[in-house]
C-alpha cells in the first residue's frame, strides 16, 4: 500500500485492508473504463465531423465542375456556331440586364433575328449571332446567356387560320 493516507487509516483502525483494495480496485476501474469510451467517443465524433465536411466540400467541387463543364459547352457552341456579322449596315436593340444595347447586323441577318431564324447569345463580354438551333441547346445549358431568342409563331400562318373563309367587311357600324 503505497498511499502514505491510507496506511495511517488503517493504523488508525478506520478503515480494514479489504476496503483499501476494494477501494483502488474501483478507483483503477473508473480509470480505464471511463477515459477510453471519452476518448473513443469524441474521436467518433471528430470523425464523423470530418467526414461531413469531406462530403460538403466534394459536392462543392462536384457543382464547380458541373458548372465549369457547362460554361465550357457553352464556349463551344457559340464559337462554332456564331455568324460573321462584321461590317453590318443596320443595327438591332434589344434589352440586357435592364439596358438598351446595340448591334450592327445585315438587313437579312436582322430579319432573320425578327422572325425567329437567329438569335442574339451573350458570350463573354460581347453579343454574338447564332442559329436558333444553336440558341434552343445553349438555353437548356444557361437560359440567361441567351437574350434575344423570337420563336415563329403560327398566327401570322394563313394555313392554320380557321377563320381564312370569311371575309371581314371593312362597313362595320358599332
Amino acid at each position: 500500500m503505497a498511499n502514505p493516507l491510507q496506511d495511517q487509516l488503517l493504523k488508525a483502525g478506520l478503515v480494514k485492508p479489504h476496503q483499501i483494495k476494494k477501494a483502488t480496485k474501483e478507483k483503477r476501474k473508473a480509470q480505464r473504463g471511463n477515459t477510453p469510451d471519452a476518448v473513443a467517443e469524441q474521436a467518433r465524433q471528430a470523425q464523423l465531423q470530418k467526414a461531413e465536411s469531406d462530403r460538403d466540400r466534394n459536392r462543392e467541387q462536384v457543382a464547380e465542375r458541373e458548372r465549369k463543364a457547362q460554361i465550357g459547352q457553352i464556349r463551344q457552341l457559340i464559337e462554332t456556331q456564331r455568324l460573321a456579322r462584321s461590317g453590318g449596315d443596320s443595327t438591332f436593340q434589344f434589352v440586357d440586364a435592364g439596358k438598351i444595347k446595340k448591334i450592327a447586323l445585315y438587313k437579312a441577318q436582322r430579319a432573320q433575328v425578327i422572325n425567329g431564324v437567329l438569335a442574339v447569345v451573350r458570350f463573354d463580354q460581347t453579343y454574338e449571332l447564332v442559329p436558333a438551333v444553336t440558341a434552343e441547346k445553349i438555353a437548356r445549358r444557361d437560359p440567361g446567356c441567351v437574350l434575344v431568342f423570337n420563336v415563329p409563331s403560327s398566327q401570322g400562318n394563313p394555313q392554320n387560320d380557321p377563320y381564312a373563309d370569311y371575309p371581314v367587311p371593312d362597313d362595320l357600324m358599332w
